[in-house]
């Protein structure tokens, strides 16, 4: 589908296209309630990033260096550069990626610090016929080192959680097809409502033998449905394309999306996005970038998430040659997950705000907005609206 794009505002710049990337886990800084989350101190860029954005210098020319506290080595920037706070009570990805699409949530999505009660597990077990393990929080790699041989042995699967609201399954692909975890996991899904409505049930298979476990890419996530519509929902009731990359999908549960491409890592989403640059299309693309987190940030590897920031720098460029005139480019984050900072999990913090379009020169400074500012902003360039958030589509240049 390609929808038609008017606009009967005068004095107003309106992109035809939107490409809208979220890197998944880049954060910019604490947030002053940072403390409130365990994370006083956490700026995932500050400490990927030891000489300041030196390594990326694409990505220092739209901003990036500018917004680091204590700022980088000065560079001439073409573009508007400010940070996102979240105000949703959260640091996870459906929070992040929601409140972008102007959805702030008013309470947070129960976590499971104990593991799951009875009321839950009790009902999951009976469906799936098979007592579980483990249902803990704890690290997706060590608890398949840790308890591999015992489900490969006992065929029961691993459930286990996080500081984020997940319920996880991790089953070997040779003991449980897969097809047979995602319907475990179909069935958490349905059981985990009310109270227990998780953001997100997370199918994790893994392969291998006793010593040597690692997880595969058919990890699949099954993410409760928003509950009232996101920026993506308005504009395909506008007629308009919404094509999602990456784990888009996974994240609004397969909603406001008119076209998908479930791409695994950093450089196939690149390259995906390179190719709807390349197509004609009215609307938002909108994809996300799950290296940094996945990869380095829950695994505590900063040299990882350097390398991985490094690599997306450099491919930058590619992407912007294939934007057209009428395009608009907006790079940000869904929360932070500092590489240096204790424990495994996200970090509260600000996100980065990068802005950019065919042609523009010069800098343009945003200041702080709150994340569904973002989403509100599109919206009004399509002439639709979000549940919340202030538009900035005026301070564009």
């Amino acid at each position: 589908m390609s929808g038609s794009f008017s606009s009967n505002r005068v004095n107003r710049v309106n992109f035809r296209r939107v490409f809208l990337i979220v890197l998944d886990g880049v954060g910019a800084g604490a947030l002053p309630d940072a403390r409130d989350f365990g994370d006083e101190g956490s700026d995932t860029l500050g400490h990927a990033l030891p000489e300041r954005g030196l390594e990326v210098p694409h990505l220092a020319s739209r901003g990036l260096s500018a917004l680091l506290s204590p700022p980088g080595p000065p560079v001439d920037v073409d573009g508007a550069w400010g940070r996102l706070v979240e105000r949703s009570p959260g640091k996870d990805t459906t929070t992040g990626h929601w409140e972008l699409a102007g959805l702030t949530l008013d309470r947070p999505f129960p976590v499971y610090p104990e593991g799951f009660p009875a009321e839950v597990m009790e009902p999951f077990e009976k469906a799936v016929g098979r007592k579980a393990l483990w249902n803990r929080p704890a690290s997706g790699t060590e608890i398949i080192a840790r308890l591999g041989a015992e489900h490969v042995r006992t065929g029961r699967p691993i459930v286990y959680t996080s500081a984020d609201s997940v319920f996880q399954v991790a089953c070997h692909e040779d003991v449980v097809p897969v097809e047979d975890l995602y319907r475990m996991c179909e069935t958490a899904r349905a059981l985990l409502a009310g109270p227990h409505a998780v953001s997100r049930v997370i199918a994790r298979p893994f392969e291998g033998r006793t010593g040597a476990y690692r997880r595969t890419a058919r990890r699949k996530d099954f993410s409760l449905a928003p509950p009232a519509d996101t920026l993506l929902d308005r504009l395909v009731a506008a007629d308009l394309e919404v094509r999602g990359i990456g784990k888009i999908e996974d994240i609004f549960a397969f909603r406001g999306l008119t076209a998908s491409e479930h791409t695994p890592d950093n450089a196939s989403s690149t390259e995906a996005l390179v190719r709807e640059a390349a197509d004609d299309f009215t609307g938002l693309c909108m994809a996300n970038l799950i290296d940094f987190d996945m990869l380095y940030g829950h695994r505590r590897d900063a040299e990882g998430f350097l390398k991985a920031l490094e690599a997306f720098d450099e491919a930058l460029p590619r992407l912007e040659r294939a934007l057209k005139e009428g395009d608009l480019l907006a790079i940000t984050a869904d929360h932070g997950n500092d590489p240096r900072h204790p424990g495994t999990d996200h970090t509260r913090e600000y996100v980065p705000l990068l802005v950019w379009r065919p042609g523009v020169r010069g800098e343009t400074r945003l200041g702080d907005r709150n994340m569904a500012d973002l989403g509100a902003t599109i919206a009004e360039n399509f002439d639709v609206v979000t549940e919340s958030g202030s538009s900035f589509l005026e301070a564009l240049p």
